[in-house]
């Protein structure tokens, strides 16, 4: 691999990798107004989409450990939130009443932020630059939904 090569990959990670930790902060004072962490929110919003979710697929979807997904699911119980009704040998995963409140509220929220950050984009450039990402994580396509 050429030295500018290795160069340019570097340069476009150091970018991506500042807009992403620059604009995060933005995005978690939005999420702090109702006590939520941005995993607590990641949790609340993919449960929402996806009720009866296992624990073990909520990990997957988040990236994330059995071990942080089950602290994190505790926390949120606590708080009422999240209800972790036994289902044959596993636990469906399903929002309480209030649990749905704050996704109602937050989800909206977070996905006009989102959408703000990338208003210097076109509708054709922002999709270049989702399958652009999707083609380096040979990630499947996503839906077209924050979560």
């Amino acid at each position: 691999m050429s030295r500018s090569r290795i160069r340019r990959a570097v340069a476009a990670w150091l970018r991506l990798a500042r807009f992403v930790n620059s604009q995060g902060h933005l995005l978690g004072a939005l999420l702090r107004d109702h006590k939520l962490s941005e995993a607590q929110f990641d949790v609340i919003a993919q449960i929402g989409v996806s009720e009866g979710l296992t624990q073990k697929e909520l990990a997957d979807r988040l990236v994330v450990t059995q071990g942080n997904v089950t602290q994190l699911l505790q926390k949120l119980e606590r708080q009422g939130l999240v209800e972790r009704p036994p289902s044959g040998r596993c636990n469906r995963l399903r929002l309480t009443a209030a649990g749905r409140r704050i996704r109602d509220a937050t989800v909206p929220v977070h996905e006009r932020a989102i959408a703000g950050l990338f208003r210097g984009l076109t509708d054709s450039e922002l999709e270049m630059l989702s399958r652009l990402l999707r083609r380096i994580t040979h990630e499947q396509p996503v839906e077209d939904t924050l979560i």
